[in-house]
């Protein structure tokens, strides 16, 4: 099979060596007693190359952009703020734009990671985001974020956005509203897996049986699909955000 892009433990593959994990995961190596799998180590390697970027970003910030790098860098900035800001509006946007664009960046990287020519056939690289554990850690980051902010915005008072119409029909309408709130992050995490899971698993398959030229199409609508699942993963935080800070009369 060409070593374009191997799709890590796909059918239950088992670790390594006898040692114990997870259905479809290889451990690398473990750390404190706890196994880490391939998908954590190359989360690991992402967010260091996204923090190496920030530092090289920062060292040589000039107020007028002199080279074509702070160019693309505050265009990217820009483009994300703007994003926010359209959602959320200017003064909330100031606020929650390094956590969202945070959100974009790193599920970014890691729906393209799977597209690099060389890494993803090593037994210590998946792309994080074909594992449902690592979407499912950022949904539920972004749903305690949701419940945080709103605390912070409302107190206590926060709970009320449950208690929707007449009081007598509350016994029904907060479990569900309880309900809906907990799908939120199910779904965040559900959609970006399985977009992620099944383009990869698709492309693998094409490879192993066409290696040359053909699945040039299916890499190009991963490229695309990878970018539009960080973006959703990203519009749908922002929306819980803005719902969650908003004052009450403007829900309803």
């Amino acid at each position: 099979m060409t070593p374009w892009l191997q799709l890590a433990a796909v059918g239950g593959e088992a670790a390594e060596g006898g040692q114990g994990a997870e259905e479809g995961a290889h451990v690398v190596f473990h750390l404190f007693g706890l196994p880490v799998h391939e998908s954590i180590v190359t989360m690991w390697i992402l967010m260091g190359l996204i923090i190496l970027l920030g530092v090289l970003v920062a060292r040589n910030l000039h107020q007028v952009p002199r080279t074509r790098f702070q160019t693309a860098v505050e265009w990217v900035v820009d483009s994300l703020y703007g994003f926010v800001t359209d959602i959320m509006g200017r003064e909330r946007a100031r606020r929650f734009t390094p956590l969202l664009g945070s959100f974009f960046v790193l599920i970014l990287f890691s729906n393209y990671s799977g597209l690099l020519p060389v890494l993803p056939h090593e037994n210590w690289f998946q792309p994080p985001t074909s594992r449902w554990g690592v979407t499912g850690g950022l949904a539920v980051f972004s749903f305690v974020a949701v419940q945080a902010y709103g605390l912070a915005r409302h107190g206590l008072g926060y709970f009320r956005r449950f208690l929707e119409g007449p009081v007598f029909l509350w016994p029904l309408t907060v479990p569900l509203a309880v309900i809906e709130e907990l799908i939120k992050p199910f779904s965040l995490s559900l959609r970006l897996f399985a977009n992620i899971f099944g383009g990869e698993a698709v492309l693998a398959g094409l490879l192993a049986a066409l290696p040359w030229f053909l699945p040039m199409g299916v890499m190009f609508i991963e490229i695309i699909a990878g970018f539009v699942q960080a973006l959703i993963f990203t519009m749908l935080s922002a929306l819980y955000i803005e719902a969650a800070t908003a004052d009450f009369h403007h829900e309803h």
